[in-house]
């Protein structure tokens, strides 16, 4: 007698089990399991297995359940993607609005200058909130005070960058804004695009910005213009990839390490902190190769 050989009323009494079809994971269509689910019955529909239709049911309940965690995931990862990117994107404009004022404002210019003091308070604001949104776990996740602190970073780091960039022409100016944006869109899409795994280089990269930092400290007591290229070139490389670690972690999914939605106000942070970094290191460097 065959193995699987069939009676009307199922397999033979004795005879083994037949195969199963495999578990796939929760994201499998549902559709395509419905469609092998009276093949799955087919050979169980005896009185000699009358449990046969609860473990299909148990196991279409499994694919259901993980398919719907598995999309509620995403769209909570796509949620916290959105409210990074739009926070972002404001702080972004009130760092451009005040660079426009320092361009177009002749007086704001002169009354900075003549009065150092406003910088330094607007450095050592920059440096307190940004200990405390990165050190404090519990106020960089507690709204008002999260985006009360962000906003004040914002306004301080946006400052300070105003006056930076009216140190420089225009021209270079507007190049390395341009510059700055066309770089970070193409390297935003390829870290959503690219296999490769950049949150596992969290240790690199800081090793890298402690060495760009003391050899920015060289640059400041031996002055040269090829030391200052090659601290620009540096700082761009190394804040370009940091942008793409970034936002790997935002990313999350198949990389290693990933960032909780919770941390909103932290991802922003990172993110304006690579892109302002990025464009001041782009605008020293056209500055520098100019001179």
């Amino acid at each position: 007698m065959a193995a699987w050989e069939q009676t009307p009323s199922g397999y033979y009494p004795g005879q083994p089990a037949p195969p199963q079809p495999g578990f796939v994971s929760g994201g499998q269509n549902k559709q395509q399991y419905s469609q092998e689910a009276p093949l799955f019955g087919s050979g169980f529909n005896s009185p000699q297995s009358p449990s046969a239709p609860n473990m299909q049911s148990s196991y279409q309940q499994q694919q259901t359940d993980g398919f719907s965690s598995s999309f509620g995931e995403k769209n909570i990862r796509m949620a916290f993607l959105r409210k990074v990117y739009s926070i972002l994107m404001c702080q972004l404009a009130v760092t451009l609005a005040f660079g426009t004022v320092f361009f177009a404002h002749k007086p704001t210019q002169t009354y900075v200058a003549e009065n150092p003091a406003i910088m330094w308070l607007a450095f050592i604001m920059m440096i307190v909130t940004l200990l405390t949104l990165s050190c404090c776990h519990e106020v960089r996740r507690t709204a008002p005070a999260n985006y009360i602190f962000l906003a004040l970073f914002t306004v301080a780091e946006s400052f300070l960058v105003g006056c930076i960039v009216s140190i420089h022409k225009l021209d270079s100016v507007i190049f390395a804004v341009g510059m700055t944006s066309i770089v970070c869109l193409g390297l935003t899409i390829f870290a959503f695009q690219t296999k490769m795994d950049f949150t596992m280089m969290g240790g690199a990269l800081f090793v890298g910005v402690l060495i760009l930092f003391l050899f920015g400290i060289f640059t400041i007591f031996f002055p040269s213009r090829i030391g200052s290229l090659v601290y620009s070139a540096g700082g761009a490389f190394i804040f370009s990839l940091y942008l793409i670690y970034d936002t790997q972690l935002m990313i999350g999914g198949e990389h290693k390490y990933s960032i909780s939605p919770e941390e909103y106000v932290f991802a922003a942070l990172n993110l304006y902190i690579d892109v302002i970094n990025l464009f001041l290191h782009i605008l020293n460097l056209i500055s520098a190769s100019r001179d």
